[in-house]
């Protein structure tokens, strides 16, 4: 495959923070099936016979900086080679600038044979522009013939096979597939039970509850910051705002009801959660540096007990967080606590849910790829019967061992020798607590939460109504993608504005309805339409 040849102007233009890609008329997207050697379904023998060594591009997972430099330092990425015979060069952007790394590196025209990106996320116009601009491969003809436990587990899994295509139908990456539906819910609300049973009070299930929590742990237990959230990057993050804004029956961003796309900051519901966020500001409920609160803050108010409730994950909130507050407090207990509702006895609305497919962690083969029926081969095995056991565990008799029928990580992982937390550990030899090109198991989460109260939060997070109106992963067309993602910008800028504004006081809440016009004339009515229009192709696909 020769590679896309870059003009010198295109080149500056993607060293901005925008991808403009090139111009698809000379593509050899068309060729990519194609000039594919042919081949038969029958199963790869594993480790592969071959003197070729494949180019891998992709970030360190967050969980291994500090830990280990490199891929290549990484006892899985080391066995991974190993167990498919099939020798790897890595690469990996520097921490944090994954976007910036992979827009130079295109311009450069210099790309290697697999690249592990968010082609949903982060590049503009989605997979299919970057098949049409051709920089990836489409996939098709080449998982058909060579690619048979993937292609196996798309064909028993319609609901899956429908999101990891693009509208026109085009494979273009070996999708991270959560395999559980226990796998796709791990936030909420996490609260100080130990506090609430000294106060007498009950797990808070509605925001009239949460109301009078907030108000006993500043009173009564002298919380400076009863609540806190990180908000970086975003204020309030996602998370913190998602958690409350879904019992006013609206999130942060689209969503369907009735038929309809709806964006949730424009609507009414929005209004009465900014309403109560600048009453709980105002009345020191919530933490007066919420604006700049960021992770390590966060960690230090819930250590200290300036902090008795948050919103964070069952791993990295109620795992990371009950070691602190107990080394503040022998007695400290956190727990989960159910998404908010307005009246007693409702469903949430709303509720951190994952896809079964996501984005992250899936590996595409460029045009450049010097044997893409290699690279296919070896990037099966995560999808075959060995592949999802090394993937999801490591390797037998070092990271697990069976016990009957069932994986059981050992000490090196859970109560691993050098001090590194289970997250680090299990990322150091197996790869399921982070997304790649595998199906992950559950089984690895049920022994990742080690405490009873991280697998309860799971079950009492769950219990939301967030299935019936997210959206799925649609996608503008390439056409679309600019002009969308033109308008986002500046409406999500607006938004982040209002709501700082308006919860810290700088504003009253009726300044609500002209940012609401504002949105309006940044064409928010063109970005809703287009959404309808990717949500009729998903549901067409």
């Amino acid at each position: 495959m020769r590679r896309k040849v870059l003009s010198t102007s295109l080149m500056i233009l993607l060293l901005g923070t925008t991808i403009l890609g090139c111009s698809s008329g000379d593509s050899n997207t068309g060729d990519a099936d194609k000039g594919t050697p042919s081949g038969s379904t029958e199963a790869t023998t594993y480790p592969i016979q071959t003197d070729k060594t494949l180019t891998y591009w992709g970030e360190i997972n967050g969980n291994l900086i500090g830990v280990k430099n490199s891929h290549s330092d990484i006892p899985f990425f080391q066995k991974w080679q190993e167990k498919t015979g099939v020798p790897l060069k890595f690469t990996a952007p520097p921490t944090g600038q994954v976007r910036e790394s992979f827009n130079v590196m295109l311009a450069s025209g210099d790309l290697p044979d697999m690249l592990e990106y968010n082609f949903i996320g982060d590049f503009p116009g989605g997979p299919e522009k970057a098949i049409n601009d051709g920089y990836i491969l489409k996939l098709n003809d080449l998982i058909d013939q060579y690619a048979p436990n993937l292609k196996k587990y798309l064909q028993d899994n319609p609901d899956i096979d429908k999101m990891v295509k693009t509208d026109s139908g085009s494979y273009y990456v070996f999708p991270f597939i959560r395999g559980d539906e226990y796998l796709r819910v791990f936030q909420g609300p996490i609260i100080r039970k130990d506090w609430l049973d000294e106060l007498g009070l009950p797990v808070p299930e509605t925001i009239d509850e949460w109301t009078t929590t907030l108000r006993a742990f500043k009173e009564k237990k002298g919380a400076s910051a009863p609540f806190s959230v990180v908000s970086k990057p975003r204020f309030f993050n996602d998370s913190g705002n998602g958690a409350f804004l879904g019992a006013f029956g609206v999130n942060r961003g689209f969503y369907q009801e009735d038929g309809q796309i709806k964006f949730g900051p424009a609507e009414e519901g929005f209004k009465e959660y900014l309403k109560l966020f600048q009453e709980w500001y105002k009345e020191g409920l919530i933490d007066k540096n919420i604006s700049t609160a960021d992770t390590k803050s966060v960690d230090g108010n819930l250590a200290s007990g300036a902090t008795g409730a948050s919103v964070g994950n069952a791993g990295g909130g109620i795992g990371k967080w009950q070691p602190l507050v107990e080394a503040n407090d022998p007695d400290a207990v956190l727990v989960a606590a159910p998404y908010p509702v307005l009246k007693k006895g409702d469903i949430p609305k709303f509720g951190q849910l994952n896809q079964g497919y996501a984005s992250e962690g899936t590996v595409a083969i460029t045009t450049a790829a010097k044997d893409p029926e290699l690279a296919v081969r070896m990037l099966d095995y995560g999808y075959s019967e060995e592949g999802h056991m090394f993937f999801n565990f490591g390797e037998e008799g070092v990271s697990y061992n069976l016990e009957g029928d069932y994986p059981k990580f050992t000490d090196l992982l859970l109560k691993n020798p050098d001090k590194l937390a289970p997250a680090q550990a299990i990322s150091l030899y197996a790869r399921s607590s982070y997304n790649g090109p595998f199906v992950q198991d559950k089984r690895y989460a049920e022994q990742f939460f080690a405490l009873q109260t991280q697998r309860d939060a799971i079950d009492l997070w769950k219990n939301t109504q967030a299935a019936k109106y997210n959206l799925p992963s649609i996608t503008p067309t390439p056409e679309e993608s600019s002009e969308y993602a033109t308008i986002m910008n500046d409406i999500n800028t607006l938004v982040d504005e209002m709501t700082i504004k308006i919860i810290l006081g700088n504003e009253p809440v009726d300044q609500f309805e002209s940012y609401v016009a504002k949105m309006k004339s940044l064409h928010l009515d063109r970005a809703i339409e287009i959404q309808t229009a990717a949500l009729e192709r998903y549901n067409n696909r």
